[in-house]
């Protein structure tokens, strides 16, 4: 193979770093940062920067030398340029050696995932908390007049839900759609909550038409083994329901 002075020169040595020849050489003749890379050994930064675009490279750019210069070589360069993004996320100096030359990449790259999953949840419930408060006069309006309708056979309780902030804490705990689909603000549903000691079994709603129940869900839209007597129950009780709604 034959190659002209100028790859020698910016540091080709015959080694392609599974790079297709060509986007290896325009890369090399045309781009500094490629050569500094390929000198440097920084050979799966090269690889992804190849195919991500060199355009991107600027603001990993300071990180890289950093690590270079502590000889730090980065062996999954997705993974690094995707947990220096999360340093970022998080406030943290990207440009101290501390942190972006990890002794475990993946390890810490997993734990700042979680770490922000977990702030995401935690502000997409902030969200959810804010919206329910802005619902909860309407919510009263249509449902106030059934709050404190319980019943129970001595093993389970059943009780209706009092607050839009009640629905928000059912479908978080529940995995189901009782909150986001607003079941709060539909006029012709009441929704109770069937529990065996505190625990949520699961989730009904009533038709204020026929009070006939429904639906009945337990976590993720299942029934329990207590399912046909949650319904028995409601269904002895919605006397109750009615009475209210004379009333």
């Amino acid at each position: 193979m034959k190659v002209i002075p100028e790859l020698k020169r910016n540091g080709f040595k015959g080694e392609f770093h599974n790079i297709q020849p060509f986007d290896l050489f325009c890369e090399l003749l045309k781009n500094n940062q490629a050569e500094t890379l390929i000198k440097t050994e920084q050979q799966s930064l090269l690889n992804y920067f190849v195919y991500h675009s060199f355009k991107n490279i600027a603001s990993y750019w300071n990180s890289i030398r950093i690590a270079t210069r502590n000889r730090y070589i980065v062996e999954d360069a997705g993974i690094w340029c995707d947990y220096i993004d999360l340093l970022r996320y998080f406030g943290k100096d990207t440009n101290s050696p501390k942190y972006i030359c990890p002794a475990d990449l993946k390890d810490e790259h997993d734990r700042l995932v979680r770490k922000k999953t977990e702030r995401m949840e935690r502000e997409r419930i902030e969200r959810q908390k804010h919206k329910a408060l802005e619902n909860e006069q309407r919510f009263q309006a249509l449902k106030g007049k059934f709050f404190g309708i319980a019943f129970t056979d001595g093993t389970i309780q059943v009780r209706v839900l009092e607050s839009v902030l009640e629905f928000l804490e059912e479908g978080t705990a529940m995995h189901h759609c009782v909150y986001s689909n607003e079941y709060y603000l539909k006029p012709n549903s009441l929704i109770l909550s069937a529990t065996i000691d505190g625990k949520r079994i699961e989730t009904i709603e009533v038709s204020l038409k026929t009070l006939k129940v429904l639906q009945s869900r337990d976590v993720c839209n299942k029934n329990t083994e207590y399912h046909d007597r949650i319904i028995e129950l409601v269904s002895k009780n919605k006397c109750l329901i009615r009475k209210r709604m004379a009333a």
